[in-house]
């Protein structure tokens, strides 16, 4: 009798410790959603006001289509039962829940559509202000349904099928999955796109200054705020040990962003003599990106470190990406997802309390994490060329010069997000 009852109580308890696992999920992915409104805010914020209604239009259709090209084919892409090429990605038969997706793992899906659009949302930015939207709307499709599943279902179903996962990867909430493939893809949607006009004047890169810095920073405040379920929703439970995994996660989260927007004002100051608004937002962004992979595998001081070095190392990538290599990136999206998505990756093989160097690790973590986040991003730059190449060659990537001077609002969506009388860009 008193087995029985013991047992009524386990099961009991593992239900309720289930539902609070679902429901944390669900929470956190409300706040990865209203993530988006922070892309389109600082988006919107370092780009000139005759686009504002483009960049509306561009990150609402990421999370739309990405909704449902995502529900419909990549969540199977991403986490079927049945490998395809040798484990490359994954399928499941409609039966079983997965194609035009009708099993009952709702959060999970939710969840992870959200994390989808965030992807997308990243190279909307870096090509902001030249890109037709018609284009654009296929390349985000592509991504959500094809690029971005097949690449997360190389590590995240953490099964001895998905071959990161075997090797050992780390890649807590993805810094690597999510953003150096998107910082990827935005690179080559940058270079094949070419820069604004007037961006470079006899080789010298010149300042397209953004209208409106309090939309930036805002944008940049939402995204700290949704970051917190971004990577304390990775934790995938609630209850216990879980608790304290993900509110430790969530701390490393809040002190990787917070030295991370220290550390670049500090440097701007520096080499600048002035302390740099843009690029301050943009370290925050960087640390929140860097520690995005090892949230759950450093502690403290190593979540300072490395939000500290991506804080630092995102100044000087914008500045060479926009100075040297002359790619035209105006919220500095590659930087802040490609490279800092990498480094974030590679220091776990350094900071990780199991297995980094620092931490008596032979090296073999530092490898692994090194070829992992190379295979996502040579992944999402390859797919991403042929795409936008074939694009480019037959329906075009830009808009004219006549459409990009004027403005993409009135042009691409037939009105101005701003009474003429306020707008900076007449």
């Amino acid at each position: 009798m008193i087995i029985q009852e013991q047992e009524a109580i386990d099961k009991a308890v593992e239900a309720i410790t289930g539902d609070m696992g679902a429901l944390w999920i669900t929470l956190a992915a409300i706040l990865v959603f209203f993530m988006q409104a922070g892309f389109t805010l600082l988006e919107i914020g370092f780009t000139r006001s005759k686009n504002t209604g483009n960049i509306i239009m561009k990150n609402v259709m990421d999370l739309a289509v990405g909704s449902v090209m995502f529900w419909a084919v990549g969540y199977a892409i991403m986490y079927g039962s049945d490998l395809v090429g040798g484990g490359f990605f994954r399928s499941s038969p409609s039966d079983q829940g997965y194609f035009f997706f009708s099993a009952d793992d709702w959060y999970n899906l939710f969840f992870q559509t959200v994390f989808c659009a965030t992807a997308a949302t990243i190279v909307s930015g870096a090509i902001a202000g030249r890109t037709k939207f018609s284009t654009y709307l296929i390349f985000s499709a592509i991504l959500t349904t094809l690029i971005y599943p097949i690449s997360g279902s190389w590590y995240w179903p953490f099964d001895d099928d998905a071959w990161l996962n075997t090797a050992g990867f780390v890649d807590f909430a993805g810094s690597s999955v999510v953003h150096a493939v998107g910082g990827a893809a935005a690179l080559v949607a940058a270079i094949l796109v070419g820069p604004r006009i007037g961006k470079y004047v006899d080789g010298k890169a010149q300042a397209i200054p953004g209208h409106n810095m309090a939309f930036g920073a805002l944008g940049v405040f939402i995204l700290w705020l949704g970051w917190f379920g971004f990577n304390g929703g990775s934790q995938l439970a609630w209850g216990g040990d879980d608790t304290i995994g993900a509110t430790s996660v969530i701390i490393n989260t809040n002190l990787a962003a917070a030295i991370g927007a220290i550390g670049a004002l500090f440097f701007t100051w520096a080499r600048y003599g002035k302390a740099d608004i843009s690029m301050t937002l943009n370290g925050a962004l960087a640390g929140l990106v860097g520690i995005t992979a090892g949230c759950g595998s450093v502690n403290a001081w190593g979540a300072l470190a490395i939000g500290l070095l991506c804080g630092i190392v995102v100044v000087v990538s914008i500045e060479f990406i926009d100075k040297k290599l002359k790619i035209d990136d105006p919220v500095g999206a590659i930087s802040v997802h490609g490279v800092c998505g990498f480094l974030g990756t590679v220091l776990i093989g350094l900071f990780a309390l199991d297995g980094g160097l620092f931490y008596g690790g032979s090296g073999k973590l530092l490898w692994v994490q090194t070829y992992g986040s190379l295979a996502y991003i040579v992944w999402a730059a390859v797919a991403s060329f042929i795409v936008l190449f074939i694009l480019k060659k037959t329906i075009g990537l830009r808009v004219s010069e006549k459409e990009e001077v004027e403005g993409l609002d009135m042009h691409e969506h037939g009105v101005e997000a701003y009474p003429e009388h306020i707008s900076q860009d007449k």
